[in-house]
């Protein structure tokens, strides 16, 4: 058999990159330019989009740095036991691809991962290695995020955050018991272990001293992905499993990956649709409890059976069962009441509260502030605007479901 070529080890090897969602284009409709026609793609492979830890949204080449792997996790397409096609770069191919990316303003850094080879710590050694000459010998500045493995040695994690500007450790699945069933070569104490020795060591290392200036280790912080869709945890138990991430990890981010079916015979896994609209849910709902206010258990409390609503957003969904809270008076309404109202986003809050030290605001001068008023009207009070009674009214969810998707026909 030949060997294969640098083409087609990255056609391979970026391809299998896609299943690690903390570059994902997150519930995006499956759109790709080369069969359609036209200019972009939110499938492709090899090159996504990320954020660097001052906000730039920055372009990175997403790969492994090989596709075999020694475990047989359940829903994972690079497991030991799957049938496709295999490769594996070198350390000086990723770093080459790289700047040669870089210098064609393909790229702004690197997003590195893989599967586990013999070991982890060969595995991590080879990863830190590429960050290390990517810094070292050729000057890169770049951003790049690498993707750890739990079970490697604290010397090559903290040699990595000397490179790296994040890290992340995968918690895998919401629940003990779905790592355990899933996954039983990966220990769920083992993950929350390394996340906590890495919180340890950035906290320790931002500490400046009397001696020296503060020492650069990871300053994106650490971030983790979990996989949804391959067991049955509700989302209000994977939003639960979150909240308690960041709370014990500081961390920067919470990824979720909807479990893409393998078609492959040996999965244990069933067929399904993947549950692309329930992770986009299930990222809208982590943006409510991050940015505006909200604690886990409110997101769903009332709910039936502790899955998101996928008609509707979690925050609108929260609002019509909590109607006695609205309508609020957008002229009167402190920030944090305004954060709940379906519609108005932190920026548009900000906007509010600054035009309204000037001037009342009527229904259209939010309107004007806002994509829609679709879903503002029956939750505000505004100068010469009351809801009445279509606040209370029995088919207001009906009515905003179909205002919003007309207005998506334009």
């Amino acid at each position: 058999m030949s060997a294969l070529t640098i083409r087609e080890k990255l056609a391979i090897l970026s391809d299998a990159a896609k299943y690690d969602a903390s570059c994902a284009s997150s519930g995006a409709a499956k759109k790709d330019s080369l069969k359609s026609g036209g200019i972009g793609s939110t499938e492709g492979m090899g090159i996504c989009h990320s954020y660097a830890p001052d906000g730039r949204c920055i372009s990175l080449l997403k790969v492994l740095l090989t596709n075999f792997c020694i475990y047989d996790c359940s829903y994972c397409i690079n497991r030991s036991s799957s049938n496709v096609r295999r490769a594996r770069f070198s350390i000086d191919e990723v770093v080459k691809l790289t700047m040669d990316f870089y210098r064609r303003n393909y790229i702004e850094g690197l997003f590195l991962s893989s599967g586990v080879i013999r070991s982890p710590d060969e595995t991590m050694g080879e990863m830190v290695e590429v960050a290390r000459k990517l810094r070292l010998e050729e000057k890169f500045s770049g951003y790049i995020h690498l993707k750890t493995i739990p079970e490697t040695s604290t010397e090559l994690i903290e040699k990595a955050g000397l490179y790296a500007d994040r890290l992340s450790i995968n918690v895998e699945l919401p629940t003990d018991e779905g790592v355990k069933r899933l996954a039983p070569e990966k220990k769920p104490e083992t993950i929350r272990l390394s996340m906590a020795r890495l919180r340890r060591k950035m906290e320790e290392k931002a500490e400046p001293t009397l001696t020296k200036k503060r020492e650069r280790f990871a300053p994106g912080g650490q971030s983790t992905q979990m996989i949804i869709g391959a067991d049955k945890t509700s989302d209000d138990g994977i939003l639960h499993t979150s909240a308690r991430l960041y709370g014990s990890y500081h961390l920067r981010r919470v990824y979720y990956s909807a479990f893409s079916p393998i078609p492959d015979s040996s999965s244990s896994l069933p067929l399904q649709k993947p549950p692309l609209m329930r992770e986009h849910r299930l990222y809208q709902a982590d943006w409510l409890m991050r940015f505006y206010g909200f604690s886990q258990p409110e997101i769903l409390a009332g709910s039936r059976d502790g899955m998101l609503d996928l008609t509707i957003d979690p925050k609108l969904a929260w609002a019509l069962r909590n109607r006695g809270r609205f309508p609020v008076d957008v002229n009167r309404a402190d920030r944090e009441v305004l954060l709940r109202v379906p519609g108005l986003g932190a920026k548009v809050v900000a906007k509010i509260l600054e035009t309204r030290r000037h001037r009342r605001l009527r229904l259209e001068d939010v309107g004007r502030l806002c994509h829609s008023i679709a879903k503002l009207r029956p939750f505000i009070v505004a100068e010469g605007w009351s809801p009445g009674a279509l606040t209370d009214e029995a088919g207001l969810r009906g009515k905003i479901v179909q205002s919003c998707e007309q207005l998506a026909l334009f």
